[in-house]
């Protein structure tokens, strides 16, 4: 019963835990939305990955200040802004600085 009004104690499903959206490729890249709910708002982040020779994938996490009230809207809004990111930025996302 317990598990039931706090599943966050006792570890709930994987299903709640995974928030990310399905992929979406642009240029090679994938963008993967994964919003931070807010309290009844989500924020805009997630990751942009691109896959590499040998199987090996690049991933930047990306975050945003902007707060929207749908998940829809945020994932869409996740990949207008990841779109003009990578189109600003490249491959130098995946570099230290």
């Amino acid at each position: 019963m317990l598990k039931k009004l706090f599943p966050g104690l006792f570890g709930a499903g994987e299903a709640a835990k995974s928030r990310e959206a399905e992929p979406v490729e642009y240029r090679g890249y994938l963008i993967v939305s994964d919003p931070r709910d807010t309290g009844g708002q989500y924020r805009v982040s997630g990751y942009i990955r691109k896959p590499v020779t040998g199987g090996e994938t690049l991933e930047h996490r990306f975050e945003r200040s902007d707060v929207v009230s749908g998940r829809e809207a945020c994932d869409e809004l996740m990949v207008r802004k990841a779109e003009r990111f990578i189109d600003d930025v490249g491959d130098d996302m995946f570099t230290s600085r």
